[in-house]
């Protein structure tokens, strides 16, 4: 059995070469390729693989979005399983193998995701698998109810993470697949640039009979916000964009609606309210130019769907 890594960056810095030095240290003869997609980095964290014969690096012309360069990675790929890992992630000594194992298991084989512990920078197990999308997920979260109650969320935030369990969904930062199930699926859907490609395809292939699983055996490092916490303001952007995309996809119109109120009324006035309380300039500018994005898109898609 063997693994080919697919990893993203877009203006990784040295977070890249970390990760894939890891890679190379604890991957061993598991890994049989290790794929960086680069979306048009302007860092100069792309140079800093030039001497790394094991990397086959693919430089795009311009920023194809998380899910289309995962993809354009994919197709690169010949083994048995895929795993697509953040950059801002690091893997451990033992979590291939012990991940592969867990995978090849008889009883385990109807899985075709899986996802591990993550720790933080302070080695805390962090929460990193959601329920699927609900209409009650995200009004909590437009409302802040998911901050009280957080049973309510998509997120299982109540969760500890301390064992291995069947989950609709685990982070894309650590996104284990089998590869003839990512191949049966056509792989993530390219509309969502970023955000919810990985939600996206676990629902699918659950409905093909291929349920994803938290693995409680083995462990990753993952910083958590990466490259996002650079550009928050693109980030509320896209992150709200690809809900809409979603529940456009996924949804019944009744639900679209009460979830597009909660997104695009309720939660941006709760969250100015939050910014003034709390006299951020910085977070009420962040929450406007990212709404005021997601509000100029929805307008020219409407223009473009009257044409």
């Amino acid at each position: 059995m063997s693994i080919c890594i697919v990893i993203v960056n877009w203006n990784a810095g040295d977070l890249l070469l970390s990760c894939i030095k890891s890679v190379i240290k604890s991957g061993g003869a598991l890994v049989s390729q290790i794929i960086v997609v680069d979306n048009n980095s302007s860092d100069g964290s792309v140079e800093t693989l030039n001497n790394l014969a094991q990397v086959n690096l693919i430089q795009a012309d311009e920023n194809l979005g998380f899910g289309r360069a995962c993809n354009l990675g994919a197709t690169y790929c010949t083994a048995d399983y895929v795993l697509f890992l953040n950059p801002d992630a690091r893997i451990y000594d033992d979590t291939l193998r012990h991940v592969l194992a867990f995978m090849e298991e008889k009883e385990n084989l109807n899985f075709g995701i899986c996802g591990v512990q993550l720790e933080n920078q302070n080695k805390e197990i962090t929460r990193s698998s959601s329920r699927s999308p609900s209409v009650l997920g995200f009004l909590s979260h437009s409302t802040g109810l998911d901050k009280i109650y957080p049973n309510l969320g998509n997120p299982m935030a109540e969760w500890d993470h301390s064992s291995t369990r069947t989950v609709d969904q685990v982070i894309g930062a650590f996104f284990f697949v089998r590869s003839h199930v990512f191949e049966r699926l056509n792989g993530f859907d390219e509309r969502f640039f970023v955000y919810f490609e990985e939600v996206d395809f676990s629902v699918r292939a659950k409905r093909l009979g291929w349920p994803s699983v938290y693995f409680a055996g083995a462990k990753a490092f993952h910083l958590g916000g990466g490259v996002s916490q650079q550009v928050k303001a693109q980030r509320l952007f896209y992150s709200r964009r690809s809900r809409l995309q979603y529940i456009w996809k996924h949804f019944s119109l009744p639900k679209i609606i009460l979830v597009s109120i909660g997104t695009l009324f309720v939660e941006p006035i709760g969250r100015i309210m939050s910014s003034i309380l709390r006299k951020s300039f910085v977070s009420f500018k962040e929450t406007m130019l990212g709404y005021g994005m997601l509000y100029k898109w929805i307008f020219f898609r409407l223009v473009d769907s009257f044409r």
